[in-house]
């Protein structure tokens, strides 16, 4: 995508260059109200402020509906549906142009510029939505394999109904966190040595507590209970894409998950990124997904075999003694299902969905080690100690372990559409 100018200084390499204007929720001292905003460059524009002071005056499809940003979620923006969210972010460029066709709503208003353009550094960020159900898949094919080959061996790594379907499970909403909440080390039931003949668990701080390293799209369109959202209209319903870790405690998961699969061991904490990138910033950068050499059935084939967002994804560990190690280095294109296809089948049975309801993708992983997605796979169940910077190693997270998640759209240095940073450090488990 070619680079596109503005009036406003935005620094090379940016994540919110005027090709994205990301949306997220934010609060400032000088107004503790949580109210949306959208993020250029180093800025921050509150969208409360700038409406209320005739900024959409240049956009007469959302005049009738600028409450919205009033709002302390974006879940009555996101109703309005994807033309206006286009219309939105379409107008919120042409404001930033060099040579905008409105100079007099920003460029020249040096009043309103003072009042709603704020140093992103200043403010304080929030979960952007009422998240009203949350649901994880498990579309990294590359994770899962290896996942399945540790526990399983490669001949039954991927179970029978792995590539006919978006697997997944339903999660805990109310654990969502936005980047930068610490997360706090959990407690509960583990076996202490799981080759003893007898199978007796002890309660105990998590000890091996790791990360996924996944994306997480939006909903922005609800159905009616029993009426399945058709694949050629899944796509309307996604409003855009954050960041997500997915903080998972392994060793609680291995004695809890038979047979109904992850509980305890993953809704003690999710992290996601603060600002939310439209699907509609995305498009240009659509790409194919991992091959599936299986028929889907009807109700998940999608027209467009460029169907998965290409992310450059990365992980990075800060340790407490001040070392900071790249993790990994991935793509999102290894993804087996889309977000589409996720929402799809969710809801084929008939499951109502909801504005502000959150899908996960799962882990992802590429196919070299340094591009996988979780520490488990990297250290192989804790069989190999990951090697950081300053000459600490790992097999899994420690206190005070700071692990952030980046990602971007794009080569160009001027004009990418990026996440910014999902981040969370690890705290000790409370005292039983």
């Amino acid at each position: 995508m070619a680079s596109i100018r503005s009036w406003l200084s935005i620094r090379t390499g940016s994540p919110f260059s005027i090709a994205n204007i990301p949306f997220g929720i934010i609060s400032t001292k000088a107004s503790a109200t949580p109210r949306p905003a959208v993020a250029i460059g180093d800025w921050a524009l509150d969208l409360a402020e700038f409406s209320a002071n005739n900024g959409f005056s240049g956009l007469s499809t959302i005049q009738p509906h600028q409450a919205v940003f009033s709002e302390a979620t974006l879940n009555a923006f996101a109703a309005l549906g994807r033309p206006v969210h286009a219309a939105v972010r379409k107008y919120l460029q042409s404001v930033f142009l060099l040579d905008t066709p409105f100079p007099d709503v920003l460029k020249n208003n040096k009043s309103l510029q003072n009042s709603a353009l704020l140093a992103l550094k200043d403010v304080q960020m929030h979960v952007p939505f009422d998240i009203g159900d949350y649901t994880d898949f498990y579309a990294g094919l590359n994770h899962a394999y290896n996942v399945g080959v540790l526990f399983r061996g490669p001949s039954n790594a991927l179970q029978p109904n792995y590539k006919h379907l978006p697997v997944g499970y339903h999660g805990r909403a109310s654990s969502i966190v936005v980047s930068g909440t610490p997360i706090r080390r959990p407690r509960g039931q583990i076996l202490e040595n799981p080759a003893a003949e007898k199978k007796v668990p002890i309660y105990s701080a998590c000890r091996k507590l790791d990360i996924e390293l996944e994306l997480a799209a939006f909903v922005c369109k609800s159905n009616p209970l029993g009426a399945p959202v058709p694949i050629d209209e899944a796509e309307d319903a996604i409003f855009g894409v954050v960041l997500m870790n997915d903080w998972s405690a392994r060793d609680i998961q291995a004695w809890e998950y038979v047979p109904l699969g992850p509980f305890g061991a993953k809704n003690f904490g999710t992290s996601i990124s603060p600002w939310v990138v439209l699907a509609d910033a995305l498009m240009p950068f659509m790409a194919k997904g991992l091959e599936n050499e299986n028929e889907l059935l009807p109700y998940l084939k999608q027209r467009s075999e460029k169907n998965m967002y290409d992310i450059n994804l990365k992980v990075e560990l800060a340790t407490s003694a001040g070392n900071t190690t790249t993790l990994s280095e991935t793509s999102s294109r290894n993804l087996l299902f889309s977000f589409p296809q996720m929402l799809a089948h969710h809801s084929v049975t008939g499951c109502n969905m909801q504005v502000g309801d959150l899908l996960g993708s799962g882990t992802i992983s590429g196919l070299e080690a340094h591009q996988r997605g979780s520490m488990l796979e990297q250290n192989e169940n804790g069989k190999t100690a990951i090697k950081l910077s300053g000459g600490e190693e790992r097999k899994f997270l420690e206190d005070g372990d700071t692990v952030v998640i980046s990602g971007a759209c794009g080569s160009d240095p001027n004009a990418l559409v990026g996440f910014g940073e999902c981040s969370g450090t690890i705290l000790p488990a409370l005292k039983s």
